[in-house]
């Protein structure tokens, strides 16, 4: 699906996008994966092919338009150093040109509740992220439900210098916490 979509809606509300992941947030989310759900631990290759799918941010014409909720990064994966450095990521990727990444703050006022994250491939499907399952969505009606969600959410995000102020703030939070 990477490869063949041009133009990516994403909307996580309490994680760090997977392609925007560093190494070590990865393997956190990973491992608490591994765990709730009682699978064989894979998580070096999991890592390893999230890692890989990051080369779609760099190459070809595709247009990335992130969202993600306040609470995203402050979802402590791995402690104050893992998230000062994923943080710093997000400072690094907001300026790819192709990227739009835009934070709705917990203040802000909503158009529609937050919801389940979400990723819509163009506008020919959608992933819904759940505890139990990650439903893929095609019809188109329920497509352009999608779609005019990712647009309410979009009007309470914040961009560009705001987005930064919050990062900031928050890698500032990071170094206040101990390291265990």
């Amino acid at each position: 699906m990477y490869a063949k979509t041009k133009v990516f809606r994403i909307w996580h509300p309490t994680l760090i996008w997977g392609t925007l992941q560093t190494a070590d947030y990865a393997a956190e989310v990973f491992q608490q994966g591994v765990s709730y759900y009682e699978i064989p631990n894979d998580t070096e290759a999991a890592v390893a092919k999230r890692l890989e799918r990051q080369q779609y941010l760099y190459q070809g014409e595709r247009i990335f338009n992130v969202l993600l909720g306040e609470q995203a990064r402050y979802t402590n994966f791995g402690g104050p150093e893992v998230m000062k450095g994923q943080l710093d990521r997000l400072m690094a990727v907001m300026r790819l040109p192709r990227l739009s990444l835009g934070i709705v703050p917990r203040s802000a006022p909503t158009l529609i509740w937050p919801g389940n994250a979400f990723s819509m491939f163009g506008s020919r499907l959608v992933l819904v992220e759940t505890y139990s399952a990650e439903f893929s969505v095609s019809q188109p009606r329920e497509i352009e439900l999608y779609t005019k969600a990712f647009a309410l959410l979009k009007q309470s995000a914040v961009y560009g210098a705001a987005v930064r102020d919050l990062i900031s703030t928050e890698i500032q939070h990071y170094d206040q916490i101990p390291n265990d």
